[in-house]
């Protein structure tokens, strides 16, 4: 199955019955999920409801991670293999990780007007942050500028396994580093910090991002793969070019 849908033509054709319904579940998880954090889950004692937006900021910020590791894992996979399904899967990662980064900066900057008293400090993990959204604008600009996208996808896949090492530089930036930025929570698995009450819709909602990764994921591919098969005889029969 895994092998069938890794062709292109095949993964084309699977896409439409997929996309519907990732649509579907997104959908039916996401209001829910923003009814229980905005209304459901108790007020926090010390910020009050602004403390709400971590359900929009920490998936968003878990997901700029994933989708970034998801990326090197398919760059390296499309190096070593020459898989030109993977290598259409790292490109279109790029701009999904790019937006997922910037609603995290935005998110969390505007939590940090109320919590800090300002919008933005120097802090390790929002610097680190923000490299990582111009690691993804840089990856994204490099392909495009380059015509030859088997040639662009090489290049840039060598970027995408360097930017690697800005992954753990985000994820412990709070214990090797004096910063603002709270430390963990969720990932203190022995203890978390963070109440069941506030912690079980704040997981919830990272898996509703997971399916909307999924979703956009699925459509950016189908124009990923029409671009780089737009040559083909079976795209070519499809729309009777």
């Amino acid at each position: 199955m895994i092998k069938e849908l890794g062709n292109l033509k095949n993964f084309y054709n699977f896409s439409h019955k997929a996309s519907s319904f990732f649509y579907w579940v997104f959908v039916i998880l996401f209001i829910p999920g923003l009814i229980w954090s905005l209304f459901i889950a108790p007020i926090d004692y010390l910020q009050g409801h602004s403390y709400r937006i971590i359900f929009i900021h920490v998936p968003s910020a878990w997901m700029s991670l994933q989708t970034y590791m998801l990326m090197a894992a398919a760059a390296i996979i499309s190096m070593i293999w020459r898989v030109k399904f993977m290598e259409i899967f790292s490109i279109q990662c790029a701009s999904i990780g790019a937006v997922f980064t910037l609603i995290a900066l935005v998110t969390g900057m505007l939590w940090g007007k109320p919590t800090w008293g300002t919008y933005w400090v120097w802090d390790a993990r929002l610097t680190s942050e923000l490299i990582l959204l111009f690691i993804y604008l840089g990856i994204i600009s490099l392909y495009q500028a380059i015509d030859d996208k088997r040639r662009a996808s090489n290049i840039v896949n060598i970027l995408i396994i360097i930017g690697l090492i800005n992954i753990p530089i985000i994820h412990y930036s709070v214990e090797w580093w004096n910063t603002l930025h709270q430390g963990p929570t969720v990932t203190k698995l022995d203890k978390p910090s963070a109440h069941i009450s506030m912690l079980a819709p704040l997981l919830y909602m990272f898996v509703t991002f997971q399916f909307f990764f999924i979703l956009v994921i699925i459509n950016k591919m189908k124009l990923g793969i029409l671009a780089r098969d737009l040559n083909s005889k079976w795209v070519k029969e499809k729309y009777n070019a």
